[in-house]
């Protein structure tokens, strides 16, 4: 069976981490939803859901297994009728500022590691707002698609031991 995997979570949660860890041990194709949602202009702008699905679906109609990771209900929804898995990382937000704080550099998302850790303090007020927010982003929008999700899913409330 093809592996079509999505991972939900805050930020902070462990999303990419994992994604990678389940892209190099399963040798499928790793999609962060970040690079599909939002504009490359100063500031970034959200890009419209469908917009950023069909360019997901383009590259994902030609493989035969991914794994896709983001905090995007609303494109998740869209991606999930595909879908055989769903990983939920539900960890406590004071993990997830742990996490973020150690964050590696993510050069798909900023020029440098400087320029990523200036963002901290806006990123760890925004991973704080997690369980109070109510949109596309917020526990409560992922809980409930956790609970709508048909098929195999797991859902972890600590950090993953990720081993290769």
């Amino acid at each position: 069976m093809h592996k079509k995997i999505l991972i939900i979570g805050n930020s902070g949660s462990g999303k990419s981490s994992l994604a990678k860890l389940i892209s190099q041990s399963e040798n499928i194709v790793s999609l962060d939803l970040d690079t599909y949602a939002w504009t490359k202009s100063s500031p970034p702008q959200r890009v419209p859901a469908k917009e950023a699905i069909k360019k997901i679906q383009n590259i994902i109609m030609e493989i035969e297994s991914w794994v896709i990771e983001g905090c995007y209900t609303d494109l998740l929804d869209l991606l999930s009728p595909q879908a055989n898995e769903l990983i939920y990382l539900n960890l406590p937000i004071e993990l997830c500022i742990e996490n973020a704080k150690k964050r590696p550099w993510e050069p798909h998302k900023f020029d440098s590691k400087n320029a990523q850790d200036k963002k901290l303090k806006m990123l760890k007020d925004w991973i704080s707002q997690y369980e109070t927010r109510d949109d596309v982003f917020s526990q409560k929008t992922h809980l409930k698609f956790y609970d709508s999700f048909t098929n195999k899913k797991q859902m972890y409330t600590k950090n993953i031991e990720l081993e290769i």
